[in-house]
C-alpha cells in the first residue's frame, strides 16, 4: 500500500514536510506545551514513574495486541489501556489492563468516550 504524501508541519511558519502532524524539531515543542498547559495536572499523579514500570512489565507479559489476536493477527503493542478508566475508579491492576496497537486503542477510546 502506497504511503501517503507528506504534508507541511503544523508548526505556524514552518516550512517542514512531515509525515505526521509536526515535524521531528517542533514535535517535542508541542508535546511539552500540551503537557504543561492542556493536559489535566491530577494526570501526572495518575501516570508517573509507577505507571511507567507497570505499563513495560504487561508490555513484556502481552506483547501483541489483544484484540487483534482474536482475530488471529499478530501486531505489536503500542498502547496498554485501562479497561475502567482511573478517572471513572480503575486502577493499574493487571485484570484492568488490555495490550493495544494504535488503531484498536483509538477505536475503544472513540466508543467509550461517546457512550
Amino acid at each position: 500500500m502506497p504511503k501517503k504524501p507528506k504534508s507541511p508541519c503544523r508548526f505556524r511558519g514552518c516550512p517542514e514536510l512531515t509525515e505526521e502532524k509536526y515535524c521531528e524539531k517542533h514535535r517535542k515543542l508541542e508535546s511539552h506545551y500540551y503537557n504543561k498547559y492542556k493536559r489535566d495536572p491530577d494526570t501526572y499523579k495518575r501516570y508517573g514513574n509507577r505507571w511507567r514500570r507497570i505499563r513495560q512489565l504487561y508490555i513484556k507479559e502481552h506483547p501483541v495486541c489483544e484484540l487483534c489476536e482474536r482475530k488471529n493477527i499478530l501486531r505489536p503493542v503500542e498502547e496498554v489501556h485501562h479497561i475502567v478508566p482511573l478517572a471513572k475508579g480503575g486502577t493499574h491492576r493487571e485484570e484492568n489492563l488490555m495490550s493495544l496497537c494504535k488503531s484498536c486503542h483509538s477505536r475503544i477510546t472513540v466508543a467509550n468516550s461517546t457512550s
